[in-house]
């Protein structure tokens, strides 16, 4: 059972990918509750939260076989994301590319999607086909090959 959680890791989170990311994440330290947990394999949790957010799986539903508790992957996900661990991903593989001359600057896509919030911010306003309910939009900026550049967010607008 474990060996299809370590060739699913494997799938999930290539060695060069795991290259790119082992410097990014901060070191995490076993949380004392009764005697202490055992450390987890930091690539395993990279790979659970990569399984949770590529396959629609709840955090809940994450299988067994990384080896990494539900709790403890959306953990890590969490402290990942505070600390901007997947800009700096996402820049490490825009530099990677870059120097192989893999991005297609010639042309570039922008697109945007509205989404639905349930709490007002910054960068929420009334959506003017959804009632006025509360949303957002969600923007990428894509090379000619479909590779994100850019994303943002920004305040729904009323129409004119």
């Amino acid at each position: 059972m474990w060996a299809v959680g370590v060739d699913l890791s494997c799938r999930l989170v290539p060695d060069r990918l795991w290259e790119l990311v082992a410097p990014l994440l901060p070191v995490f330290k076993s949380r004392p509750q009764d005697g202490g947990t055992a450390p987890v394999d930091e690539r395993a949790a990279l790979a659970s939260v990569v399984y949770v957010l590529t396959s629609g799986c709840t955090w809940q539903h994450l299988p067994g076989e990384f080896g990494v508790s539900p709790a403890t992957a959306h953990r890590r996900f969490t402290a990942w994301t505070k600390v901007g661990v997947w800009r700096r991903l996402h820049r490490a593989v825009l530099d990677e590319l870059g120097a192989k001359g893999e991005i297609d600057w010639a042309s570039a896509i922008v697109d945007a999607a509205s989404v639905r919030t349930k709490r007002r911010g910054p960068l929420t306003g009334p959506n003017p086909v959804d009632r006025g309910k509360t949303g957002g939009k969600l923007h990428v900026l894509s090379d000619a090959q479909g590779i994100p550049l850019a994303v943002g967010a920004s305040g729904r607008t009323r129409r004119a």
